[in-house]
């Protein structure tokens, strides 16, 4: 089986305190499972995070942007 490859690779993006960010790539494979995470830590859904995935692209929206969040 071919690996899933990125098409479009997650770009830098900037968003000021307190607004939202998101953050998208592409896949090679639609509906390939994406894992999202910052350090060693997996990112779930929740009020702070939103994981969307339409087809070959995978889209995290990050609210209330802090400087944690860098």
């Amino acid at each position: 089986e071919t690996p899933v490859l990125f098409k479009k690779e997650l770009q830098n993006e900037e968003a000021k305190e307190g607004k939202q960010v998101k953050l998208t790539c592409e896949l090679s494979k639609p509906g390939a499972p994406v894992k999202w995470m910052k350090g060693d830590t997996v990112l779930y859904a929740s009020e702070k995070y939103e994981l969307k995935q339409h087809g070959t692209v995978a889209e995290l929206i990050i609210r209330d942007v802090k400087s944690i969040d860098s």
